[in-house]
Protein backbone atom coordinates (compact mmCIF):
# COMPACT_ATOMS: atom_id res chain seq x y z
CA UNK A 1 0.00 0.00 0.00
CA UNK A 2 1.42 3.43 -0.96
CA UNK A 3 1.90 5.82 1.97
CA UNK A 4 0.04 8.78 0.66
CA UNK A 5 -1.87 11.12 -1.92
CA UNK A 6 -2.72 14.99 -2.03
CA UNK A 7 -5.80 15.73 -4.48
CA UNK A 8 -6.20 19.20 -4.85
CA UNK A 9 -8.45 21.58 -7.15
CA UNK A 10 -6.99 24.51 -7.90
CA UNK A 11 -8.87 27.45 -9.48
CA UNK A 12 -5.88 30.59 -9.35
CA UNK A 13 -2.93 28.54 -8.03
CA UNK A 14 -2.44 28.88 -4.28
CA UNK A 15 -4.12 25.45 -3.09
CA UNK A 16 -1.72 24.11 -6.12
CA UNK A 17 1.26 26.10 -4.32
CA UNK A 18 -0.02 24.54 -0.96
CA UNK A 19 -0.68 21.08 -2.56
CA UNK A 20 3.35 21.34 -3.90
CA UNK A 21 4.51 22.10 -0.80
CA UNK A 22 2.84 19.55 0.96
CA UNK A 23 4.38 17.08 -1.76
CA UNK A 24 7.72 18.37 -0.88
CA UNK A 25 7.01 18.15 3.14
CA UNK A 26 5.66 14.81 2.39
CA UNK A 27 6.83 12.95 0.02
CA UNK A 28 3.20 12.10 -1.06
CA UNK A 29 1.80 11.88 -4.62
CA UNK A 30 -0.02 14.22 -6.09
CA UNK A 31 -3.00 14.24 -8.57
CA UNK A 32 -5.16 16.83 -9.94
CA UNK A 33 -8.99 16.23 -8.55
CA UNK A 34 -10.55 16.12 -11.61
CA UNK A 35 -7.74 13.06 -12.39
CA UNK A 36 -8.14 11.67 -9.10
CA UNK A 37 -9.80 8.25 -9.24
CA UNK A 38 -11.45 5.74 -6.26
CA UNK A 39 -9.16 3.02 -7.51
CA UNK A 40 -6.24 4.98 -7.36
CA UNK A 41 -6.76 7.09 -4.02
CA UNK A 42 -7.83 3.74 -2.26
CA UNK A 43 -4.21 2.21 -2.76
CA UNK A 44 -2.84 4.94 -0.46
CA UNK A 45 -2.93 5.02 3.62
CA UNK A 46 -3.11 8.47 3.86
CA UNK A 47 -5.28 11.07 1.33
CA UNK A 48 -5.15 15.07 1.59
CA UNK A 49 -7.90 16.88 -0.12
CA UNK A 50 -6.78 20.37 -0.87
CA UNK A 51 -9.43 22.72 -2.37
CA UNK A 52 -9.94 26.50 -2.30
CA UNK A 53 -13.32 28.70 -0.51
CA UNK A 54 -15.55 29.86 -2.78
CA UNK A 55 -19.48 30.82 -2.31
CA UNK A 56 -18.80 28.83 1.46
CA UNK A 57 -17.96 25.51 -0.66
CA UNK A 58 -14.58 23.58 -0.82
CA UNK A 59 -13.33 22.78 -3.80
CA UNK A 60 -12.95 19.18 -5.07
CA UNK A 61 -14.62 18.22 -1.94
CA UNK A 62 -17.20 16.36 -4.14
CA UNK A 63 -14.36 13.59 -4.73
CA UNK A 64 -14.42 12.61 -0.89
CA UNK A 65 -18.20 12.84 -1.05
CA UNK A 66 -18.87 10.59 -3.50
CA UNK A 67 -15.82 8.02 -2.06
CA UNK A 68 -16.57 8.05 1.64
CA UNK A 69 -18.07 5.00 1.97
CA UNK A 70 -15.06 3.21 0.70
CA UNK A 71 -12.35 5.44 1.77
CA UNK A 72 -13.24 5.29 5.26
CA UNK A 73 -10.62 2.91 6.58
CA UNK A 74 -7.76 5.97 5.30
CA UNK A 75 -6.52 8.40 7.06
CA UNK A 76 -7.84 11.56 5.57
CA UNK A 77 -7.74 15.59 6.13
CA UNK A 78 -8.83 18.44 4.24
CA UNK A 79 -7.35 21.64 3.60
CA UNK A 80 -8.94 24.37 2.69
CA UNK A 81 -7.45 27.90 1.13
CA UNK A 82 -8.95 31.12 0.83
CA UNK A 83 -8.72 34.43 0.68
CA UNK A 84 -9.86 35.62 4.07
CA UNK A 85 -7.75 35.84 7.28
CA UNK A 86 -8.44 32.78 9.68
CA UNK A 87 -11.53 33.35 11.69
CA UNK A 88 -12.40 30.56 14.24
CA UNK A 89 -16.53 31.75 13.69
CA UNK A 90 -16.15 31.93 9.70
CA UNK A 91 -14.07 28.26 10.29
CA UNK A 92 -16.64 26.55 12.43
CA UNK A 93 -19.22 27.61 9.43
CA UNK A 94 -17.83 26.80 6.94
CA UNK A 95 -16.78 23.14 8.83
CA UNK A 96 -20.64 22.80 9.46
CA UNK A 97 -21.53 23.82 6.08
CA UNK A 98 -19.40 21.11 3.74
CA UNK A 99 -18.82 18.47 6.45
CA UNK A 100 -21.63 16.65 6.66
CA UNK A 101 -23.40 13.22 5.41
CA UNK A 102 -20.29 10.83 6.60
CA UNK A 103 -17.44 13.65 6.64
CA UNK A 104 -18.06 15.13 10.29
CA UNK A 105 -14.93 13.65 11.80
CA UNK A 106 -12.75 14.44 8.68
CA UNK A 107 -9.84 17.05 10.56
CA UNK A 108 -10.15 20.35 8.74
CA UNK A 109 -7.67 22.67 8.58
CA UNK A 110 -6.63 26.18 6.62
CA UNK A 111 -4.12 28.23 4.53
CA UNK A 112 -4.72 31.41 3.54
CA UNK A 113 -4.57 32.32 -0.48
CA UNK A 114 -4.45 35.07 -2.53
CA UNK A 115 -6.22 38.06 -4.05
CA UNK A 116 -6.12 39.18 -7.63
CA UNK A 117 -8.82 40.43 -8.77
CA UNK A 118 -7.61 41.21 -12.20
CA UNK A 119 -6.77 37.14 -12.57
CA UNK A 120 -10.39 35.84 -11.78
CA UNK A 121 -12.83 34.59 -14.05
CA UNK A 122 -15.43 37.50 -15.21
CA UNK A 123 -18.18 35.96 -13.30
CA UNK A 124 -15.92 35.84 -9.95
CA UNK A 125 -14.64 39.00 -11.03
CA UNK A 126 -18.48 40.34 -11.01
CA UNK A 127 -19.66 38.33 -7.85
CA UNK A 128 -16.44 39.95 -5.38
CA UNK A 129 -17.24 43.31 -6.77
CA UNK A 130 -20.72 43.33 -6.09
CA UNK A 131 -19.70 41.94 -2.42
CA UNK A 132 -17.33 44.30 -2.44
CA UNK A 133 -19.90 47.02 -3.20
CA UNK A 134 -22.88 45.73 -0.85
CA UNK A 135 -19.47 46.01 2.58
CA UNK A 136 -18.69 49.50 1.42
CA UNK A 137 -21.75 50.50 2.24
CA UNK A 138 -21.25 49.09 6.18
CA UNK A 139 -19.49 51.02 8.66
CA UNK A 140 -16.05 49.50 8.72
CA UNK A 141 -16.50 49.01 12.78
CA UNK A 142 -18.75 46.12 12.17
CA UNK A 143 -16.85 44.23 9.79
CA UNK A 144 -16.60 40.53 10.46
CA UNK A 145 -12.72 39.51 9.69
CA UNK A 146 -13.01 37.99 6.21
CA UNK A 147 -15.07 41.17 5.35
CA UNK A 148 -11.99 43.49 6.52
CA UNK A 149 -9.82 41.00 4.57
CA UNK A 150 -11.81 41.43 1.62
CA UNK A 151 -11.97 45.19 1.70
CA UNK A 152 -8.39 45.50 2.64
CA UNK A 153 -7.45 43.60 -0.69
CA UNK A 154 -9.83 45.82 -3.23
CA UNK A 155 -7.66 47.26 -5.98
CA UNK A 156 -4.33 45.44 -5.23
CA UNK A 157 -2.50 41.92 -5.64
CA UNK A 158 -2.24 40.03 -2.49
CA UNK A 159 -0.36 36.36 -2.12
CA UNK A 160 -0.50 35.37 1.77
CA UNK A 161 0.12 31.87 1.22
CA UNK A 162 2.72 30.91 3.66
CA UNK A 163 4.16 27.39 4.39
CA UNK A 164 3.15 27.99 8.41
CA UNK A 165 -0.05 27.33 7.41
CA UNK A 166 0.99 23.89 6.67
CA UNK A 167 2.24 23.00 10.07
CA UNK A 168 -0.94 21.92 12.21
CA UNK A 169 -1.56 19.35 8.95
CA UNK A 170 1.72 18.19 8.74
CA UNK A 171 1.66 17.24 12.24
CA UNK A 172 -1.49 15.60 11.60
CA UNK A 173 -0.20 13.59 8.91
CA UNK A 174 2.96 12.19 11.13
CA UNK A 175 0.21 10.73 13.73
Amino acid sequence: MKTGVIIYQSKYGATQKYADWLHEMTGFDCVKTPKASLEEAAKYQTIILCGGVYASGIAGLKFLKKNIGRLRDKKIAILCVGAAPYDEKAFEELRNHNLKNGLENIPLFYGRGQWNLNQMTFTDRMLCTMLMKSIAKKDPSTYEPWMAGLMSAAGQKADWTDKKYLAPLAEYVKM
